[in-house]
């Protein structure tokens, strides 16, 4: 359910819309949302294996660690934690103040608000308790994959004859390409697991179980679920639709339909928002602890038990993202280019840890290797490249958050040199 509540949130329900204006055809829409997902069955494939030798928390940050040096592990540490969780974040705040425009209009600044605010409560609830957290995980997840499988079903079957005929049309590679931003945004989050492995019982079997069986779940909903909006809206219509949810939702049951699908994407996203707000912390958190990451970062705190400076961290870089990117198109390209970027050098892991540590323990080895794994790295490149053309500001700022890991790590390492020689002094 971890897996299941972090995949589904706010893009099954707001991204349809620009990738119908990408693809006009309803046969390479269903075709690039199940590439999505076999692309994110590759990356799991590679994660089982390495989740199931590494079951610590931190996820590609200590993959990256293992396989090439600490100062690998920290960039793709600091990527994910500092651009990708904290991205997501803000990514589903700012969707969730989209979602409110049937009950309320809201302007730039008052969007703004909500989704701060919205950030701010549910890290409040992580920090206070971490069972709350998990059952509101659970109860959401199960709420929104039982709407979507009734949306799906239902939907198909009342839709209207006149427009159950998908558009025929052609795209271009680079197309394709653009598509699977959004289409890979909504996918993220199945490697959920693997950055709290260590508080998994039995991690050699469940780990990769829950990659497995959370991302098949994931792909058959997003398809049954598209297969909906292509049996109510004719591709026309759905061309720059922020709500394809709720436009759906009242093709097949009335303006009241729309009503509650709007309520259900609102807490569709705060479930996923509140998982991802669950697992972001723990990179920085294991990263903190291996002294390559500010010391109070490490801390738990005494009666919640919680990781609650990391917490704290995470959400003010969010909000700072919401204010800064403002649209939620603007946050949710940011935030896929660096997913992008982690998934090829965690996967290339696989490789290297094989290659090193050929006899080292692996509860689970990777189905397909080293075939499947090498073309969802081709894969991944060729979809960094269509975005670096398409979307060349917000690959460039991810980027530059990035870069800015250099120093970092730089100044976390000589802090560590200099405490060493300071132990080592007082021993002598």
């Amino acid at each position: 359910m971890l897996v299941v509540s972090s995949v589904i949130g706010v893009g099954i329900f707001l991204t349809p819309g620009a990738i119908a204006e990408l693809l006009p055809d309803g046969r390479l829409i269903l075709l690039a949302w199940l590439a999505g997902g076999l692309l994110s069955l590759a990356g799991a494939l590679a994660n089982a294996e390495l989740g199931a030798m590494y079951p610590h928390a931190g996820g590609d940050y200590v993959y990256l660690r293992e396989a090439y040096h600490p100062a690998a592990g920290f960039l793709v540490g600091w990527l994910s934690f500092l651009v990708i969780y904290t991205g997501t974040v803000a990514t589903l705040a700012t969707g969730f103040a989209e979602g409110l425009q049937p009950f309320v209009v809201l302007g730039p600044a008052g969007r703004m608000a909500v989704a701060v605010v919205v950030i701010v409560a549910t890290t409040a609830v992580n920090y206070v308790s971490v069972p709350l957290g998990a059952q509101f995980n659970n109860l959401t997840g199960y709420l929104k994959v039982a709407t979507l499988v009734g949306l799906g079903i239902g939907g198909v079957v009342l839709a209207p004859a006149a427009v159950a005929a998908p558009a025929v049309g052609s795209a271009s590679p680079s197309s394709f390409g653009l598509a699977l931003s959004p289409i890979l945004f909504s996918y993220l989050g199945w490697n959920a697991s693997v950055y709290v492995a260590s508080e998994i019982r039995d991690p050699d079997r469940n780990v990769p179980r829950s990659l497995f069986v959370g991302l098949a779940v994931c792909t058959v909903i997003y398809l049954l679920t598209n297969a909906a909006y292509l049996a109510a809206l004719p591709i026309d219509r759905m061309r720059g639709e922020m709500r394809v949810g709720e436009a759906a939702a009242r093709v097949f049951f009335g303006p009241a339909g729309g009503t509650v699908a709007a309520v259900l994407v609102l807490a569709s996203v705060l479930g996923c928002l509140n998982a991802t707000i669950l697992v972001g912390p723990r990179i920085a958190y294991a990263m903190a602890i291996d002294g390559h990451f500010f010391d109070r970062v490490a801390r738990v705190h005494a009666r919640y038990r919680t990781p609650h400076v990391a917490l704290v961290v995470q959400a003010a870089c969010a909000i700072a993202l919401v204010v800064v990117l403002q649209r939620f198109p603007s946050v949710l390209d940011y935030t896929t280019f660096a997913i992008v970027l982690a998934t090829i050098a965690d996967t290339t892991c696989l490789y290297r840890l094989r290659q090193t540590r050929p006899h080292a323990r692996r509860p689970y080895r990777a189905w397909g290797y080293p075939v499947v794994p090498a073309l969802y790295l081709v894969a991944n490149v060729a979809i960094a490249a269509a975005m670096l053309r398409g979307r060349p500001m917000e690959c460039a700022i991810a980027l530059g958050v990035t870069a800015t890991g250099i120093p970092a790590y730089t100044a976390f390492a000589r802090r560590r040199v200099r405490r060493s020689g300071a132990t080592s002094g007082r021993s002598a």
